[in-house]
């Protein structure tokens, strides 16, 4: 019987799975996979931090549309990585995170760095609150086939992150080569439920007898990678579409009958339009606080008036926060695929809606030109208005930008066009400062071909400013615009409005603003790098920065000011009742 170390039997099943990139972080515990990993055709992606890797990760995953893995350290590798792993659990990212543990023959006896204040051999119990499952490896034989599970579980029905924590002495040990074998022989994709005729028939009724329906959708869209038969939909019914912070991009924004992002962040009009709609379908949403206002039918969705139907990959996400009138669970892009050919069964010619196009462009319009002094400002500081104007004047309609928190996540929602499903990557569901600098690099990694620029906050990019080692020792070429405000500055806008204080929120050195010079930094790193002294100079750094092909840091000074809300937050309730106070400006 053939035998082969774990480790090697381990990179050899990685490869028969199609992946092409690990990315992590040594540590003694998970060198022999390293060392198993130097005359494999993986690529090891090597960071100076687990959260950078995972955040990588991420960013790889959601734009190659492939579960990303991530190799981790023991005891503070693995808690350093769990933000990122986090990040990915609550935006449904599928991951594996392949974790060294300590000895198996060591357990109970506190050997270095291990975790067990409440139970012996336990790091991996720290993953439970949100990984679909964490294993730990007991037995070797067992290593093959809990691999297996890993991946399936993580990429099906919601995809999301898994955890396999093995006891660094399996990784060095033998095993019969057959036991990977054996579970090479199973599929590597599951088929996905559809809808059937019936409830199709019934969903597509409703629409049609609607005098105001409305398609609301979220990031589910991308990760069924069902944009194709979403717009189909809406070019036969002709029914307008609204989406989430996760849902942008789903339909292209210069869709005519595209409207935007509702809730907090939403313009009246979007928020005025799901509101008075007396039919939404929701596909692939979970409703979240902010894009649903707080849940108040007064702002945004006024459900049960409204009748809701709702699909999703996910049971436990249907009549989670609102009730509904029909509930499919069912995979999106099958679902639609079902839905669209009964509409077209039952409208062969399809629905026209030229009032409600005009309407759409005419907001649109209005938008527009209530922020054309914001994009023609020459003010130094420059406005956010303008940076994202002249970003997106500058990339390709395919560019793929990340976001961070802030305005650069805020702002990109509600008034950054974005043309393509899967061009925008932001963190949605835990909305991680630190997120979008390093998933920039996972998405260039993962698209070579295409321009990948992350828009971050100076707060977020401090994060974990060393994601450019990595850049620079793989030469991603990655350009980040810092939109610099010397301030955690959508908090400082928060706390000064409610509270009349900024303590703890601005950046300040002997009474004065403070910011590290980043292209400074950047050039240490052996990166390009410029800081921005005037409005005028912005789009042409940002277009010499892309022409370069190489990673590319941009430093510009930004107004602190906030982002305009028209929809609600109930945490504004919870600081100021009866007040009505959002955000204010912060010098």
């Amino acid at each position: 019987m053939k035998k082969d170390l774990i480790s090697h039997q381990l990179v050899k099943y990685l490869e028969d799975r199609g992946v092409e990139h690990l990315f992590g972080l040594c540590g003694h515990t998970n060198i022999a996979v390293l060392t198993a990993l130097e005359t494999s055709k993986i690529k090891f992606v090597n960071t100076r931090h687990e959260q950078i890797a995972a955040h990588i990760a991420d960013g790889y995953a959601r734009a190659k549309k492939q579960t990303a893995v991530v190799l981790s350290h023991l005891g503070p590798g693995l808690t350093n990585a769990a933000t990122g792993v986090a990040n990915a659990a609550l935006d449904s990212i599928p991951m594996v995170v392949i974790a060294g543990d300590v000895p198996s023959h060591y357990y109970g006896k506190h050997p270095h760095q291990e975790v067990n204040m409440h139970a012996d051999a336990a790091q991996y119990e720290i993953y439970r609150p949100f990984v679909k499952r964490a294993w730990r490896v007991d037995r070797p034989d067992l290593f093959p086939q809990i691999l297996e599970k890993a991946f399936q579980l993580a990429e099906s029905g919601r995809p999301g992150p898994v955890l396999v924590s093995v006891p660094m002495d399996i990784f060095s040990m033998e095993i019969e080569v057959e036991l990977f074998e054996k579970v090479k022989q199973h599929t590597r994709t599951l088929h996905k439920p559809s809808l059937d005729q019936e409830t199709a028939t019934r969903i597509v009724e409703k629409l049609i007898q609607a005098k105001n329906p409305v398609l609301y959708v979220g990031g589910g869209i991308m990760l069924a990678d069902a944009a194709a038969e979403l717009q189909e939909l809406v070019d036969h019914l002709s029914i307008p579409v609204a989406h989430s912070l996760m849902g942008k991009g789903a339909i292209s924004d210069d869709h005519p009958f595209t409207l935007g992002m509702t809730g907090f962040w939403g313009t009246k009009f979007i928020n005025d339009t799901t509101r008075n709609a007396d039919v939404i379908l929701a596909l692939g949403t979970r409703f979240a606080e902010a894009d649903a206002s707080s849940w108040e039918k007064e702002y945004t969705f006024d459900i049960p008036k409204t009748k809701l139907i709702h699909i999703d990959i996910d049971p436990s996400e249907i009549g989670r926060n609102y009730p509904v009138d029909i509930g499919a669970v069912a995979d999106l892009k099958q679902a639609l695929k079902a839905i669209n050919r009964v509409a077209k069964e039952l409208l062969p010619e399809g629905k026209k809606n030229e009032e409600l196009k005009a309407k759409i462009a005419a907001n649109r319009a209005e938008f527009q030109g209530a922020n054309k002094e914001h994009i023609a400002s020459n003010a130094f500081p420059m406005t956010p208005q303008r940076i994202l104007q002249e970003v997106r004047d500058v990339l390709p309609r395919n560019a793929i930008i990340t976001t961070d928190v802030g305005w650069n996540k805020n702002g990109v929602g509600q008034q950054f066009p974005v043309y393509e499903p899967g061009s925008v990557l932001t963190p949605g569901g835990l909305a991680t400062m630190g997120f979008g600098a390093p998933a920039a690099l996972g998405a260039k990694i993962a698209q070579p071909d295409r321009v990948v620029l992350s828009l971050v906050g100076d707060g977020g990019f401090g994060q974990n400013p060393a994601v450019l080692a990595t850049a620079a020792e793989e030469n991603i070429p990655v350009v980040w615009v810092i939109m610099n405000n010397y301030a955690f500055g959508t908090i400082a806008g928060l706390q000064k409005a409610h509270f009349g204080t900024t303590l703890g929120t601005l950046f300040k050195r002997d009474g004065q603003p403070y910011s590290p010079d980043y292209a400074a930094i950047a050039k240490a790193y052996g990166i390009d790098g410029v800081k921005i002294q005037s409005a005028d100079e912005f789009k042409s750094a940002l277009e010499t920065a892309i022409a370069s092909n190489k990673p590319y840091v941009i430093d510009v000074q930004m107004q602190n000011i906030p982002t305009p809300t028209a929809g609600h937050w109930n945490i504004m309730d919870i600081y100021s009742p009866d007040k009505k106070v959002h955000h204010v400006a912060v010098e």
